[in-house]
């Protein structure tokens, strides 16, 4: 019999309030069936991964969603898998699971933003629909999926944007996918495909270094000291920082240990070497790889995954390289006037 699938790994969407009035993961998948506000389309499993929030997730439990997930699909009938995430750490795993999808089949995650005993819990609709997505022949060959809010966005630069208002996600260089409503889904747009990564574990450290006016290379330093082998530059503008970091990069690439790859803080649009004296493009000259449209979060998943499956600093700065293209069609404007 044709199902979809769910996999419960905790977040808002399954916890209640402790004695001290903190909101902890504690409900179980079956909990959440129990609540959906309206019948869903096809039949549902349920499956326990994790029951944690998604602040307390490892690359290792991130990769183990993603296996999970494969292995849900594995089986006959299946026509679909819906993961139930906490938000905050949503964007990320969502991507590792786009990174590493080869089937056709929707992977729709979906969380919430009041817990479960709240009365105006978000819960329930955003399970609801994100099972009536995964179970949609017109999901397929979508890749990975957020669904939130009555909005579906691609995992693919989708960021959570609200930190407590209900419509959680957005993904600012694009706009949503899709929409679904009371049982209906309409797709408005079908990004392409980026390349696929092979998922042979997350056990390569990648640390995020912000640069801010007046930063030095200490933290850059730091990290690698701690035994980093991928670092992600959260650069100002379109990707700049100034001569001392120019000059660490250029160090560390030298040294044929670091990943350096450069994306930025800045809310929208792609990472584009422009400037000189420590902007993008002494950065991108020192080895400096630019993330194209992806931020920091999303790019250190990128980086962590390359670096578990490649090992080698050069092919995995070549296909950092390949994923830097813009996922919406044209790629992404890296340097404006220069070729690399």
């Amino acid at each position: 019999m044709s199902k979809v699938v769910v996999l419960s790994t905790g977040g808002t969407i399954a916890s209640r309030q402790n004695g001290r009035g903190a909101s902890l993961a504690s409900d179980a998948v079956s909990a959440l069936l129990d609540r959906l506000p309206f019948d869903v389309p096809v039949p549902v499993e349920g499956r326990d991964v994790l029951c944690v929030g998604s602040y307390l997730l490892t690359p290792a439990d991130m990769a183990l969603i993603a296996r999970e997930i494969r292995a849900a699909l594995a089986e006959p009938g299946v026509l679909g898998v819906a993961v139930t995430h906490g938000t905050d750490t949503m964007e990320e795993t969502a991507f590792l699971a786009d990174l590493v999808h080869d089937d056709p089949r929707p992977v729709v995650f979906t969380g919430a933003q009041r817990p479960a005993d709240a009365a105006d819990t978000d819960g329930p609709r955003n399970l609801a629909d994100a099972i009536t997505v995964a179970a949609d022949e017109r999901a397929r060959d979508r890749g990975a999926l957020i669904t939130f809010d009555g909005a579906v966005f691609a995992a693919r630069g989708t960021r959570k944007t609200q930190t407590l208002a209900a419509a959680a996600f957005s993904t600012p260089d694009a706009g949503p996918v899709g929409q679904v409503r009371e049982g209906a889904v309409l797709f408005t747009a079908a990004p392409a495909r980026g390349p696929r990564v092979e998922l042979t574990g997350l056990d390569a450290r990648v640390d995020i270094v912000a640069l801010y006016p007046g930063v030095d290379t200490a933290a850059l330093d730091a990290v690698v000291a701690a035994g980093a082998t991928g670092v992600v530059l959260e650069a100002t503008g379109a990707g700049n920082g100034n001569p001392r970091i120019r000059d660490a990069v250029a160090r560390l690439t030298a040294d044929g240990v670091v990943v350096v790859a450069l994306s930025t803080r800045v809310h929208a649009g792609p990472v584009a070497a422009l400037y000189g004296n420590g902007g993008g493009v002494d950065l991108v000259e020192a080895g400096a790889v630019p993330t194209g449209m992806l931020r920091p979060s999303q790019a250190r998943i990128l980086l962590t995954a390359l670096l578990a499956a490649h090992r080698d600093p050069v092919r995995v700065a070549e296909e950092l390289t390949r994923h830097a293209e813009n996922p919406f069609g044209a790629r992404n404007p890296l340097s404006l006037g220069r070729k690399y």
